[in-house]
């Protein structure tokens, strides 16, 4: 079992900056390929960005690209959301996911049903 704990969301004004944090327990992270998801009022839950067991593939959905970063640290068993240049269309929810890694080889790393395990989510307020 995998234990994740989002922090980092809040409120922030158009055009700044917040860095999402991710914490696991329960085992190493370093045989899963972690993603983010996030889901606003009223909609479904979306793939934001995924990284690969080492960090060596990242992927992103076309919304954020060129403006948030994903990243890990499998020494400290953390992952990160880095996100810049906020719109107040990424007001969601943000969770974290973890997802083994021959799931993601079948069924893409898009695919929220790729992953196992969840975070309970982190607000992401954006105001224009």
């Amino acid at each position: 079992q995998v234990q994740l704990v989002e922090s980092g969301g809040g409120l922030v004004q158009a055009g700044g900056s917040l860095r999402l944090s991710c914490a696991a327990s329960g085992r190493a992270i370093s045989t899963y390929a972690m993603g983010w998801f996030r889901q606003a009022p009223g909609k479904e839950r979306e793939f934001v960005a995924s990284i690969s067991r080492i960090g060596i593939s990242t992927d992103y959905a076309d919304s954020v690209k060129g403006r948030f970063i994903i990243s890990r640290d499998n020494a400290k068993n953390m992952m990160y959301l880095q996100m810049n240049s906020l719109k107040p269309e990424d007001t969601a929810v943000y969770y974290c996911a973890a997802a083994p890694w021959t799931t993601v080889q079948a069924m893409g790393v898009r695919a929220s049903r790729s992953y196992d395990y969840w975070g309970q989510g982190t607000q992401v307020t954006v105001s224009s």
